[in-house]
């Protein structure tokens, strides 16, 4: 156990972890980062980011969190690359455990991001940044002029199809149903379009190509018939998981567990912790969003501290 109590601890290490380490950092608060084994985040599966503002010929997401890391290492980010294992949010000095090891802080920025569904296929994991994406905002420029599928049957499945028309040849949604969740305007718009095709009972059983996605193999779950289907993009719009699990039972999230900030800051329910990022935002999912929450969260918890102190 160390005796020492941090001013604050960072529990993950994509940009808004990041971004909060260097605000915090620059404030003088000497954050220790607790970055896990996966560090960087769903950035590190990321080949090109080109709507970061700064890079006009666009980064790739490990480049851009290693720049990102060193910024904030410069400004004296301590970092310890282990996962948290379980956390004490029930009084102050919060207590976080990294397997035996104890450490102790007045304050937490909760910084662990999502995770986005997959298929679960080996050849869809294959593919992933090379024609498989998570993220139609992020990905759909690339695929001008070419043959895209969705699979999901939610809204936000429906907003990712609508979303790409803007930029692809045609567009087609596979849906393990006959009938899609979304709401019904969503789905009105998708059915309604002249540049949407939708493959109701199917589901993709394999993606194929080489260096990149050339086809899928799509089976209809009625009559068993697999057919192959030219396709350079597979857009996965199965929803994402917050990564949460650790912080069960301790801090307020929603039905589907993404942490709940009060109004427009980072307040979590629990007094000195502040959260940031994919972990507390199911709508935007954008690195400059949760670049913004972690710069919010590092002024949140400086004020906050001063608060108590002063």
């Amino acid at each position: 156990m160390s005796e020492a109590i941090e001013n604050v601890i960072i529990i993950g290490s994509g940009p808004a972890g990041l971004t909060a380490a260097i605000y915090s950092a620059r404030a003088n608060l000497n954050p220790l980062m607790i970055e896990g084994y996966e560090a960087g985040g769903q950035l590190m599966t990321t080949n090109d980011v080109e709507n970061y503002p700064g890079f006009t010929d666009g980064i790739t997401g490990p480049e851009l969190m290693s720049v990102t890391r060193k910024q904030a290492e410069r400004f004296g980010t301590r970092f310890l690359t282990k996962n948290v294992t379980k956390v004490d949010l029930s009084q102050r000095p919060f207590k976080v455990w990294v397997n035996d090891d104890l450490y102790q802080a007045k304050t937490i920025i909760v910084s662990t991001g999502a995770t986005a569904k997959y298929l679960g296929l080996e050849s869809e994991q294959k593919f992933i940044g090379k024609g498989v994406s998570a993220c139609a905002t992020c990905d759909g420029a690339f695929f001008k002029n070419l043959n895209v599928c969705v699979v999901g049957g939610g809204d936000t499945a429906m907003e990712e199809a609508t979303f790409l028309t803007r930029f692809a040849k045609k567009v087609w949604v596979i849906h393990r149903r006959d009938e899609f969740r979304a709401s019904k305007i969503m789905a009105d718009r998708v059915l309604n379009h002249p540049n949407i095709e939708v493959m109701w009972n199917s589901e993709i059983e394999e993606v194929q190509g080489e260096q990149l996605v050339t086809s899928i193999r799509v089976k209809n779950r009625e009559t068993g018939e697999v057919n192959e289907m030219p396709m350079d993009g597979v857009f996965v719009a199965i929803g994402h998981k917050p990564n949460t699990d650790v912080f069960a039972g301790q801090i307020e999230t929603n039905d589907v567990g993404y942490i709940q900030t009060k109004g427009k800051s980072t307040y979590t329910s629990v007094e000195g912790v502040f959260a940031a990022g994919d972990v507390q935002d199911a709508t935007y999912r954008q690195a400059i969003t949760a670049a913004g929450t972690g710069c919010m969260a590092a002024i949140d918890c400086e004020r906050w501290l001063e608060a108590q102190e002063g």
